[in-house]
């Protein structure tokens, strides 16, 4: 009998995207919309534990960050190990007190208050097409 790991992964249905932001609800109505354009969404409110995740995961297709995060990390330094982990993956800022001063490549800044419907365009956009 074959061992777990000897057996092939199963084929992902969906697109994964990691949403870090502090506001409970901003994050909660990000994530709805996500979902209902067919995303699965991780979610976490603090810098620190968006890098925990980026560490420990290798299955996550795009970034949404807010900038100004409680904690020693913020969501540029969050950016950055993304880009260093996932080389590909398109990273989205929002904010309403930043400027877009330090972005890293293949991002897109987003000044708050944004269009939802403007992030999912823009998330499919970056991720060739439909979820």
């Amino acid at each position: 009998m074959p061992r777990n790991e000897d057996r092939p992964k199963p084929a992902r249905q969906r697109r994964r995207v990691l949403v870090v932001e502090d506001e409970d609800l901003l994050r909660e109505i990000v994530t709805i919309e996500l979902t209902d354009a067919g995303y699965e969404v991780i979610e976490a409110a603090t810098g620190e534990a968006a890098l925990g995740l980026i560490a420990a995961r290798d299955d996550i297709d795009a970034l949404f960050t807010d900038i100004r995060l409680p904690g020693a990390v913020d969501g540029w330094r969050v950016a950055k190990e993304f880009r260093v982990r996932y080389p590909d993956g398109p990273v989205f800022y929002a904010t309403a007190y930043s400027s877009s001063q330090d972005l890293v490549d293949r991002s897109m800044f987003f000044r708050k208050p944004f269009k939802l419907p403007q992030l999912v365009l823009c998330l499919r956009a970056q991720l060739g097409g439909e979820p």
